[in-house]
């Protein structure tokens, strides 16, 4: 049975975050309002709930799912050596609408996908979001909709799209977007901003002067 929670409400926010937390620790899905658009998330570290993400999106492996964190401190479990550059960018812009490519740690018994050995990092700056995230650790979250349909910006689309797939829904009202987060690789030699979102190519230069744009 899918649950929604109108998280407006503060005794409704509570149960919301706990049966969310609650569906992703049984491997199921979850709709979460972000700073950009809303997203369906699963547990990172669950192989076959990152696989029932990609399918209720219709997404294959090709696309990984980028994982959402609630601290830039998560990333020292997760990711290699940071480079400068990443540690500058996190720095200037976390929480906020800036997603980082990085070399994920080979250790690491998840599978987002075909990643190369890299994994899409972004923490969000919606509070109800970093609140779901502090209860469960890192979530592989993509954008709540159907692939090749728009991203949704509020909890009704989100739902329309992708229905009894998803366990528990979290409306935290509008969501900022159309615009998504900015990417920037740095798993290789210079910073590469390979989508422009909501931080433009001249904004993250003021951070990283070399930056080169794909």
């Amino acid at each position: 049975m899918t649950l929604r929670f109108d998280c407006s409400d503060p005794s409704a926010r509570a149960e919301g975050l706990k049966e969310a937390a609650a569906a992703v620790r049984q491997g199921r899905l979850v709709v979460v309002p972000t700073d950009t658009v809303y997203g369906v998330g699963a547990d990172a570290f669950d192989p076959a709930a990152v696989a029932g993400l990609l399918a209720a999106k219709g997404r294959g492996r090709q696309k990984p799912s980028p994982v959402l964190v609630d601290a830039p401190e998560a990333l020292d479990g997760l990711t290699e050596e940071l480079p400068d550059a990443a540690r500058a960018l996190i720095d200037a812009f976390w929480p906020g609408g800036l997603t980082l490519v990085v070399r994920h740690r080979a250790s690491l018994a998840w599978d987002l996908g075909e990643t190369a050995g890299t994994v899409a990092i972004r923490m969000p700056d919606h509070p109800l979001t970093l609140d779901l995230l502090a209860a469960t650790g890192p979530l592989a979250v993509s954008s709540a909709n159907l692939t090749d349909r728009p991203s949704p910006q509020d909890c009704d689309a989100a739902e329309a799209m992708l229905g009894e797939s998803v366990a528990v829904y979290l409306d935290g009202g509008p969501a900022a977007g159309p615009v998504s987060s900015s990417i920037v690789d740095l798993s290789g030699e210079v910073p590469v901003l390979v989508r422009d979102g909501v931080l433009s190519a001249e904004r993250l230069r003021t951070v990283v002067p070399e930056l080169v744009v794909r």
